[in-house]
């Protein structure tokens, strides 16, 4: 394994193992374009600092292949045939990372691309079933974002692998699988309607870059 992929495990554990998680399995919108995306399309999905104001980047957008041998860190499922499911069929991953000073709340980024819609829907069931619920943390509720992308999933904990609230949030974009992690190490949320935003963003991102378009959606300044 590289030293950037253990980089790539210890920003995602340590800002809270935050991986969307999904319900349902839904064909999506039948008029928004699904293609599968190349190596730079889909780093382009992932938001860069122009599309985080009020957010220092701690890890830039960057995409790659997966080496056989080493599953990214962020592709995990409750069994071996399942994870071989999300994992297996992924042309490229990638992954980005930002910390908010005022409040040291971390938020992780990451996108699984994969050959098509098909293999990308059977990948976001494996995943969900894995992240969703209390893999967040005890006690984890859900967090209402909106109908984003064809599929998708949000939890919230009051305690999360940091030691603070943290949220998980997975939506499937056509071809792609996104997640979205934050998390801190004391007692401030990140409010619903600000992970309703960062998914909506993520969504509109991914559905650009599949559209044939540069990704341009971000958030407000914070």
């Amino acid at each position: 394994m590289t030293q950037r992929q253990w980089y790539i495990r210890g920003a995602v554990a340590g800002a809270a193992a935050l991986l969307l998680a999904g319900c349902g399995g839904g064909d999506g919108d039948g008029a928004a374009a699904s293609k599968a995306l190349g190596k730079t399309e889909l780093a382009s999905v992932l938001p860069d600092a122009k599309a985080m104001p009020g957010w220092r980047t701690q890890l830039k957008p960057d995409a790659q292949e997966p080496v056989p041998d080493y599953p990214p860190t962020v592709c995990l499922a409750v069994d071996r045939k399942k994870r071989a499911t999300a994992c297996g069929g992924i042309t490229y991953w990638g992954v980005s990372a930002y910390v908010r000073k005022p409040d040291a709340t971390s938020l992780n980024f990451w996108t699984l691309a994969y050959k098509d819609e098909k293999t990308a829907d059977a990948a976001y069931d494996a995943l969900a079933e894995y992240y969703g619920g209390d893999r967040v943390g005890v006690g984890a509720v859900p967090v209402e974002i909106g109908e984003p992308g064809a599929e998708r999933v949000s939890n919230r904990a009051g305690t999360g692998t940091m030691g603070g609230p943290a949220t998980i949030t997975q939506i499937r974009v056509g071809t792609t699988v996104l997640g979205v992690s934050t998390g801190n190490q004391g007692r401030k949320t990140v409010s619903d309607q600000e992970v309703k935003d960062l998914a909506a963003m993520f969504a509109e991102r991914a559905q650009q870059a599949q559209n044939g378009d540069k990704p341009s959606a971000a958030v407000s300044g914070q």
